[in-house]
């Protein structure tokens, strides 16, 4: 398995680079940030993964562009996977999305995967005028655009939502930039099923194991190969070996690791101690190094 550290909650600005570096250290594969572009203030719509809508973070929840953050993680780190869980690209146009993509590719010797997905916060889309209705549809677009762009060759292209003639992006990337698509609608796992994987919630086996099969008919009916398709989820119970047997015959090979100093209810190992700070750097290594002892030394590959 290939596990993967996200830092989706972590706030300590000043902590993450050395984080990264550390993670690459004690052996994780890949380190995963996530996006906002604006934040309102008034948020109506409703958040789609707690029982009664609510978001979790405060207004003044600091989001970093994640693709400046992740290059600034590839100048101390030499060979850790850099990716975006999620970057709302349907909120940008392709050249902006495009350029700050193969630019974090080309610093980081090609080591970034583009982590998109629509989003669900109706506000953040009025705030830059762009239709939150039409997202979806504008992001299959966004992500044809974009490869045409990282070719480093001339694009002509006429659509619904953009449309350019004699457009060329330099430099481009060396190697294709692979793109994740996160989501769990039908027009999202079709995104992801015809891009190159599919980015999770935090999900049990049981409950993993039909998108997994949907995703796979998909691609299977699209004559696409499952050998160059990745899954990268958040199991929510305990790893077993059994469980990570299955995981490898599902043909899932990537596991997000969420904060190991945050308290969850599937911990195979307890990470802090009672009383640990868990805002301090110390704190956040120690966990970081007993998951590593633990799972990665059981279970990477």
């Amino acid at each position: 398995m290939k596990f993967w550290l996200s830092l989706v909650s972590t706030l300590e600005l000043d902590q993450l680079l050395e984080l990264a570096r550390f993670a690459e250290e004690v052996g994780f594969h890949g380190i995963t940030v996530a996006d906002h572009l604006v934040m309102s203030t008034r948020i109506e719509s409703k958040y789609p993964y707690t029982e009664d809508g609510a978001i979790w973070w405060p207004d003044d929840t600091p989001w970093l562009d994640p693709w400046i953050t992740l290059t600034a993680m590839g100048a101390v780190t030499r060979k850790i996977q850099l990716a975006s869980n999620i970057y709302l690209a349907a909120l940008r146009d392709p050249f902006t999305a495009a350029k700050s993509v193969s630019t974090a590719a080309v610093l980081t010797n090609d080591r970034v995967v583009c982590g998109v997905s629509v989003g669900w916060i109706k506000e953040e889309y009025d705030l830059v005028n762009v239709d939150f209705a039409s997202r979806g549809k504008r992001m299959d677009e966004l992500i044809a655009v974009m490869r045409q762009l990282w070719s480093g060759r001339e694009v002509n292209h006429q659509g619904e939502f953009f449309a350019m003639k004699h457009a060329i992006m330099c430099p481009p990337p060396k190697a294709p930039v692979r793109v994740w698509s996160g989501g769990g609608s039908k027009p999202a796992l079709k995104r992801a099923a015809l891009n190159d994987g599919w980015l999770g919630l935090p999900m049990t086996l049981a409950q993993l194991k039909p998108v997994v099969q949907t995703l796979h008919d998909i691609r299977r009916e699209a004559g696409l190969s499952l050998d160059d398709f990745d899954i990268c989820f958040a199991l929510a119970e305990p790893m077993t070996p059994a469980i990570a047997d299955e995981l490898r015959e599902m043909r899932v090979h990537n596991l997000l690791a969420i904060a190991p100093w945050m308290p969850s209810p599937w911990d195979v190992v307890r990470c802090v101690d009672e009383g640990d700070d868990i805002r301090k750097l110390d704190v956040k290594k120690k966990a970081l190094e007993r998951f590593a002892n633990t799972l990665l030394k059981q279970y990477a590959s």
